[in-house]
């Protein structure tokens, strides 16, 4: 499937809802935690083991756009998207088949790791090509597209807790919301498929074809660069102390103030979830866009730094105050978000563009590592200190310290960075055909 050519006229901002399409429907993933209460009562399950799919689906996510990088940039956003579409849904239809027959494995297998091929692919389909459209703001661009992974579960929580409210919370009803949830996504992503561009490449005025400005470096040399490792902490980081609340956000709030006057109820926290969402969408356009003001460090610094001071606010103050707990949990998820969108960009400025959609997919398994670690952290210590015979908020204490310290680390990290060194620069200046001057 060769890459779609943009026509003459061709307006570049088609290509931001196409993303969107594609990144609204996998953002599916950050409504997981809708599923858990539903799944331990039907399926008899732990926290932890609720978390699987989840968990799974992530590391999925960052390796197949780690294997899947090169041959994304090489076959183009169409293909890719296609992919995801495949994945994405085929693995909604083999969990709502582990769910009528009730076999856990089977759901896992499907959302998780078919599903999380398709989460991997389709994240970074777009993300080379939104460059390329709009070299003037990069950060802008990739916070548009990934601004709807994170406002994905902004429509999939309040919408699969209707579904589940309707169908039942048994397994033949989690089944039947599985199917929907599939049937739906597939043809909502065939959009995207169908709408998908990308530039025209056009003679340049001068002597010669156009070259990428700055350093330019490929994405096997990246990988060899202290710069990629340590942006790979900060990302790690940002994502554990980020997912560990996300994907226990339901009955996180539940817990917290379960034992206080003002218990928050299911569809409250539900609404909670889609909070989050809204909050995690906001700050992967706002905080990007940001950072194509003050730079890609410095809007890391805010990330890291102010993330700590949240976190600590939550931990000192307990269940006495639910709406500094709302505030902070949406400023936190804000941050994560904005740790998304934002290293894409910072990715092309140390790297260049000319293989910065397979650098990305490189990096992204951070993202695989902090799947596992954040949802790891906060369920395996509430499960324990649940059988110690603790509840409410001192159940996720400890788990809150300890995000804390994961985010010092990447704020050092982040201190770390500096200018890729020469040696790791392509030699040759590798041609370009300037991007379509009719762009607007």
């Amino acid at each position: 499937m060769s890459p779609p050519m943009a026509p003459a006229g061709w307006s570049r901002w088609l290509v931001p809802p196409a993303a969107l399409s594609v990144h609204l429907s996998i953002g599916q993933a950050y409504a997981w935690s809708v599923f858990k209460p539903p799944l331990e009562s039907a399926l008899g399950l732990s926290g932890t083991q609720s978390a699987l799919p989840f968990q799974l689906g992530i590391v999925m996510l960052g390796l197949s756009a780690a294997f899947g990088g090169t041959l994304v940039e090489r076959k183009g956003p169409r293909w890719a998207m296609t992919v995801a579409l495949v994945c994405f849904s085929s693995g909604f239809l083999l969990a709502a088949l582990g769910a009528a027959v009730e076999q856990y494995w089977l759901i896992v297998f499907g959302y998780g790791f078919v599903g999380g091929i398709g989460l991997g692919i389709g994240y970074i389909s777009p993300v080379s090509t939104l460059i390329k459209w709009f070299p003037d703001r990069p950060g802008m661009a990739t916070g548009i597209a990934i601004m709807g992974f994170g406002g994905g579960a902004l429509i999939a929580s309040p919408w699969s807790a209707q579904m589940l409210e309707s169908f039942g919370a048994d397994s033949s009803g989690i089944a039947l919301a599985f199917l929907v949830h599939g049937l739906t996504y597939a043809v909502f992503m065939l959009l995207g498929v169908l709408l998908v561009r990308v530039p025209r490449p056009v003679k340049t005025d001068g002597d010669g074809p156009a070259v990428l400005d700055g350093p330019q470096v490929s994405a096997r040399s990246a990988v060899r660069t202290p710069q990629f490792w340590c942006l790979w902490i900060v990302l790690c980081m940002n994502v554990t102390a980020g997912i560990g609340i996300l994907e226990k956000a339901a009955p996180m709030i539940t817990d917290f103030f379960a034992d206080t006057s003002t218990p928050v109820s299911v569809s409250a926290a539900a609404g909670f979830v889609a909070l989050l969402s809204a909050a995690n969408m906001a700050g992967r356009i706002g905080w990007s866009s940001t950072s194509d003001l003050i730079g890609r460090k410095n809007i890391y610094r805010v990330y890291l730094g102010v993330g700590a001071l949240m976190y600590t606010l939550i931990a000192l103050a307990g269940d006495s105050s639910k709406p500094l707990f709302i505030l902070c949990a949406l400023v936190i998820l804000s941050f994560y978000g904005g740790g998304f969108a934002t290293v894409p960009a910072y990715l092309k400025d140390l790297f260049g563009t000319y293989q910065v959609g397979a650098i990305h997919g490189r990096l992204l398994t951070a993202w695989s590592t902090a799947g596992v670690l954040g949802p790891l952290i906060v369920n395996w210590i509430a499960d324990r200190q649940e059988e110690a015979g603790k509840d409410g908020s001192s159940l996720y204490t400890l788990s809150l310290f300890i995000m804390i310290g994961l985010l010092a680390v990447g704020f050092v990290a982040n201190e770390l960075v500096r200018p890729v060194h020469p040696r790791h620069h392509e030699p040759v200046a590798r041609p370009q055909e300037k991007e379509a001057s009719d762009v607007r």
